[in-house]
């Protein structure tokens, strides 16, 4: 295996673990609301309005829904957080693999066109210029 194909496999591995980062945002986001949701919901039964902790809602006095609501927020935040940050390191490793491969192709390339320069180089010294005598026409 040589370096391009080792450099085009890492950032064939990087932009796929960065597209399952955002999936793991989306995710995250999905848990978040539904969490909100099932704590706000929870009011009908606990008859009491929700604290608030910034912009999350929990409830102190012990109820099911009220546990499940804050689990859902709690994993929904970790999730949207290491979802966007695994996504930007890979999206960064992605970035940097794909700067080497294009250093590999241009110094691939430079090799090839001096040799490819050099090759026609010696083709014209090899071909020497063939004069042509007239041929007598008469004798």
């Amino acid at each position: 295996m040589s370096f391009r194909d080792y450099l085009h496999e890492k950032a064939e591995e990087s932009r796929h673990n960065e597209t399952t980062a955002y999936l793991m945002f989306l995710a995250g986001t999905i848990f978040f609301v539904g969490g909100i949701l099932e704590t706000l919901f929870i009011y009908q039964f606990v008859n009491t309005p929700p604290e608030w902790f910034i912009f999350i809602p929990y409830y102190t006095e012990p109820h099911a829904g009220a546990v499940m609501g804050l689990s859902l927020i709690i994993g929904g935040l970790v999730l949207i957080v290491y979802g966007i940050v695994a996504g930007i390191s890979y999206s960064r490793d992605r970035s940097w693999y794909m700067n080497e491969l294009r250093k590999a192709n241009s110094l691939e390339e430079a090799l090839l066109s001096r040799k490819t320069v050099a090759v026609k180089e010696e083709v014209k010294k090899q071909k020497a210029p063939v004069k042509k005598t007239p041929k007598n026409s008469g004798k």
